[in-house]
C-alpha cells in the first residue's frame, strides 16, 4: 500500500497548548514522529492507529490520515501515529507530552 504525496503551500506549524514547537515538513513520516524528534513524550503502542493510545485532543488546525485509524475518535481528537497537520495545528499536549493515567491491579497469587 502506498502512502500519499503531500505538497504544502506552507509547513503548517505545530503548537503545544499555543506554544509553537516546530514546523512540520515531510522530513518525518507521522506527527508522532516529529513530535518524538523535538523530545515531546506522547505513549504510543502499535503506532499505526489501531490502538487508540496516543490519542490526542486538538485544540484548532486539521490532520489527514496516512491510514485509516480504527481507533475511535472524537471530532477533536487525532492519532499522531498514522497522521499529519494540514494546517496550523494547536494540541493539547505540555511539551512534557500527554498525561498517561495508570492503572494498577492486584493479581491473586
Amino acid at each position: 500500500m502506498s502512502s500519499p504525496t503531500l505538497t504544502f503551500n506552507k509547513a503548517p506549524i505545530v503548537l503545544l497548548r499555543g506554544e509553537p514547537l516546530l514546523l512540520y515538513t515531510t522530513e518525518h513520516r507521522t506527527l508522532l514522529a516529529a513530535l518524538e524528534a523535538r523530545k515531546v513524550s506522547i505513549f504510543s503502542e502499535c503506532r499505526s492507529g489501531f490502538c487508540g493510545a496516543c490519542k490526542t485532543r486538538v485544540r484548532s488546525g486539521a490532520v489527514t490520515y496516512l491510514t485509516t485509524p480504527l481507533a475511535e475518535l472524537q471530532a477533536d481528537e487525532c492519532l499522531p501515529c498514522c497522521c499529519v497537520p494540514t494546517e496550523d495545528l494547536d494540541l493539547d499536549l505540555s511539551s512534557e507530552g500527554a498525561d498517561m493515567p495508570l492503572l494498577r491491579v492486584k493479581h491473586l497469587a
